[in-house]
């Protein structure tokens, strides 16, 4: 990449950054619970095995909580560093496929220059590069991973294998074996893509599949070399989950985020935005055979097709699973563009700008939309940030001179300014029903008093981190164990959650604010196991990741009363 492109597509990025900080709190319930994760690994001084409210975390493997862990030990426990981790892996990723694209076409360096800002340009890209959580890490070892893969193509065999081995290692550390999924695939289908050109010899396929396998098992004994240690410190139930469980059970019957087969397919619009309404990769899609001519062109797809049919059908699905192929998407589609084999037109950006302008009139609209028809949308909404989007999109729409670069960079930036202004307009206003800091803060206070805390409902431990807690909250579920935490926690605080108490009962907690589309309150344990002991507990849930009322239950109601759930 050149340096003046470069600094423009970094700077975007530290824009898009510091727009997120600034605007949004800790996310609940996965920014919340992963930070939540490695407070209570700090706390405990526990580096071995992740815990969450008192109990081992068998979810997800511990790199990111390290790298987390190494900011706190430089400056001390903060908020802006675990935030700022994923976004710098984002950043690398730029460069590594900038870096790939140059090792598959070393004598095309404009397809280096155009991969980075395609896949930036990806709306869902760029929305996972300032959330905190595993993806962005993920996809830096799925790049390593195929980097040594072009390497030991190249004939660089000791630097290309140990490259993979390195990824899946660190990989499985950073997300679990996915990774093997996201780099086995192009690795074994090598006979079909990674034929020499004129001139240049084609891979020995002993050597090559002895080099998989090598990286493999060196890739195993970096992971065991944790996993190994954790499960004996962990326990049976935590050793059991980290070695099968986590890996076996989301491939088969996922236990969260279970989706049909299609549904990636039908997110392709989202997943793609807005590169799949920009008709030149349209054309480069009809000209897909000629491109098969190319090695890189092969090598991209034997990485991209089989994973997203194999991530179709694994049951657990969610959009940011697939940002690794966004990689794979972005060279493909650069190469295509580079190979003069496709036409740029004048009016290209008209379309994108369209549906842009289309999205800005939408949300434009949404503020003058009834609280009763759309009650979850947040309060304090303008018309001014869909209008900023209705305008950008406009800029695309006027016709200008057909330069690839110049139109490949208008669309990223037009995409960059949609996630800002989504980020200034919508989920600012959303900010104050999603932050937890002020009731962390209140928590941590009767902690330091004494008092004993309890949660109703599932928890995700989305109060241990932002309110520095230092002991677990006691998680009761149902109206009988409440009364049975509160006989034996005289004075104990419970949090819990409700749209609204019916009328007529007289109820007031200790504590309460905004969170989603109801409250979230702190009780008198004894008062709260009295109204649910009566049968009018009004709707009270706990918050799960996707849905803000996912979990809703009552005591059962008193005869002849009558209740709405």
């Amino acid at each position: 990449m050149r340096a003046r492109p470069l600094l423009a597509l970094s700077g975007l990025w530290a824009a898009g950054l510091l727009i997120a900080l600034w605007v949004r709190p800790l996310w609940p319930v996965d920014e919340t619970r992963y930070l939540a994760v490695a407070w209570e690994m700090w706390q405990r001084g526990d580096f071995l095995v992740p815990y969450l409210n008192g109990a081992p975390y068998s979810h997800k493997p511990p790199l990111l909580f390290w790298l987390m862990h190494l900011g706190w030990s430089l400056f001390g426990v903060n908020e802006w560093w675990p935030r700022l981790v994923p976004p710098l892996f984002a950043l690398a990723n730029l460069f590594l496929i900038a870096r790939l694209a140059r090792r598959l076409w070393p004598e095309r360096a404009d397809i280096a220059a155009l991969a980075p800002w395609i896949a930036f340009g990806g709306l869902l890209w760029t929305a996972f590069s300032t959330v905190a959580m595993f993806d962005m890490l993920m996809v830096f070892f799925a790049l390593t991973g195929m980097l040594g893969l072009v390497e030991a193509w190249r004939g660089n065999a000791l630097r290309g294998w140990a490259l993979l081995a390195v990824a899946i290692g660190l990989g499985v550390l950073a997300k679990g074996p996915v990774i093997l999924l996201h780099t086995l695939p192009a690795a074994l289908l090598a006979p079909w893509w990674a034929q020499g050109r004129t001139g240049e010899p084609r891979p020995h396929w002993r050597h090559w599949y002895g080099g998989v396998l090598a990286a493999i098992l060196i890739g195993a004994l970096i992971a065991l070399s944790w996993a190994l240690a954790a499960g004996q410190a962990g326990g049976p139930v935590y050793r059991d989950a980290i070695f099968w469980g986590q890996t076996a059970d989301r491939m088969s019957e996922s236990f969260a985020h279970r989706q049909p087969w299609w549904w990636y397919a039908a997110l392709l619009p989202l997943i793609l935005f807005p590169w799949l309404f920009w008709p030149p990769l349209w054309r480069a899609l009809g000209r897909l055979r000629a491109q098969l001519a190319d090695p890189g062109a092969r090598f991209v797809l034997a990485w991209l097709v089989p994973v997203f049919v194999a991530f179709s059908l694994i049951s657990g699905k969610q959009p940011q699973y697939l940002l690794p192929l966004f990689a794979a998407f972005a060279l493909f589609l650069a190469r295509a563009l580079s190979a003069n084999e496709i036409t740029v037109r004048r009016g290209d950006l008209g379309v994108p700008g369209a549906v842009i302008v289309l999205l800005g009139a939408i949300l434009a609209f949404l503020p003058f939309v009834p609280e009763s028809r759309l009650p979850s949308l947040p309060a304090g909404l303008s018309f001014l940030p869909g209008l900023f989007v209705a305008l950008a999109g406009l800029a695309l729409v006027v016709p200008r001179a057909p330069d690839i670069p110049r139109q490949v960079q208008r669309l990223t930036a037009a995409s960059a300014v949609l996630l800002a202004v989504a980020h200034l307009g919508i989920l600012r206003a959303a900010a104050p029903a999603h932050d937890l800091a002020p009731l962390g803060a209140y928590l941590q206070q009767l902690q330091q008093d004494g008092r004993a805390l309890a949660h109703l409902g599932k928890y995700h431990g989305q109060y241990q981190f932002v309110g520095r807690l230092r002991a677990p909250l006691a998680v009761v579920i149902g109206p009988a164990q409440l009364k049975d935490w509160v006989e034996r926690h005289p004075g104990g605080k419970v949090v819990a959650y409700a749209d609204a108490l019916p009328p007529g009962v007289a109820a007031v907690p200790d504590y309460e604010q905004p969170f989603r589309s109801g409250k979230a309150a702190v009780w008198d344990g004894a008062r709260l196991a009295e109204i649910l002991e009566e049968g009018e507990p009004g709707r009270f849930w706990s918050p799960a990741p996707q849905d803000s009322l996912a979990v809703t239950w009552s005591a059962t109601p008193r005869p002849g009363s009558t209740r709405s759930s």
